[in-house]
């Protein structure tokens, strides 16, 4: 009897960009134009979801809702 060939198999679907829960949001498009004011107003012109989170944890912050 001959031995088999070892094959590593490929995995199915796309592979994890994230480790955090993805929450989608429909936004208005005068809040999206804020949001991009906002990006481009910070020094390193974050992405729209990266302003979204910055803009949330400094309110959830402010408002004591998550520890600084």
């Amino acid at each position: 009897m001959t031995k088999s060939i070892n094959v590593k198999h490929k995995m199915r679907g796309r592979p994890a960009t994230g480790k955090t829960p993805i929450t989608g949001v429909r936004l208005a498009d005068e809040i999206g134009e804020a949001l991009d004011k906002f990006a481009e107003q910070e020094v390193d012109s974050p992405t729209r979801s990266e302003a979204i989170r910055r803009i949330l944890r400094n309110w959830l912050s402010d408002n004591g809702f998550l520890q600084k």
